[in-house]
């Protein structure tokens, strides 16, 4: 398996280009809360592959792994920063948007300007800077799968925080809002609550039959 490299942000650095934040987010396709963008900025150089050796997609590790990466990753990084877009945006303007909408908050959020952004799949038509988009950014630059680590880290974090205050009952800490055969279970046992996307399809069917 290939790990994630800085050719990315080289090809920024090569051009003088230093502060690059590395972008992904993290619930885009759960059925319930928040989705959760994260951005990292990387001191330029090579050191950074030694210094977060173990950080690759968020997808590929465990959640112990995950959690002791982010704490590595909050440690080495110039900057980061943490946007959310809430299930009511998400139903109002769509999942596309409201992820667009997260990552943006992302970037507000950074204690630095960026200059450039390496993003996986999605551009950000709203930022004026300079960007490089492309799939699978998680598992090929390493500051996108740093950002893939905290975006995830920060929501598992929340989602469990929320089932044990909010909404008990509906197994959030174990799913975190994805579509398990536990979280349908828990759908049909107590219903949709206010965390749930309406506009996701296995939601609104549900909606419909109720």
């Amino acid at each position: 398996m290939d790990l994630p490299t800085l050719e990315a942000e080289k090809r920024f650095w090569e051009r003088g280009i230093q502060r690059v934040a590395g972008l992904d987010e993290a619930g885009r396709g759960a059925w319930a809360g928040p989705v959760v963008a994260a951005a990292v900025i990387l001191p330029p150089g090579d050191s950074m592959g030694a210094a977060l050796a173990g950080v690759r997609d968020s997808k590929q590790l465990s959640p112990t792994a995950r959690e002791r990466l982010a704490a590595r990753i909050f440690e080495v990084a110039l900057a980061v920063g943490v946007g959310r877009g809430e299930q009511q945006e998400i139903d109002v303007l769509g999942i596309v948007p409201a992820t667009r909408l997260a990552m943006q908050r992302a970037l507000a959020a950074l204690s630095i300007a960026p200059e450039a952004l390496v993003i996986d799949a999605l551009r950000l038509p709203g930022v004026n800077l300079p960007q490089d988009a492309f799939p699978h950014a998680d598992a090929r630059a390493l500051s996108v799968a740093a950002a893939s680590i905290v975006a995830k880290v920060t929501r598992d974090r929340w989602m469990a925080e929320v089932a044990e205050t909010a909404f008990p009952g509906y197994g959030f800490a174990q799913h975190k809002g994805y579509g398990t055969q536990q979280h349908q279970a828990a759908l049909s046992r107590l219903g949709v609550c206010p965390l749930h996307r309406l506009s996701f399809r296995p939601v609104a069917l549900w909606l419909s039959t109720d």
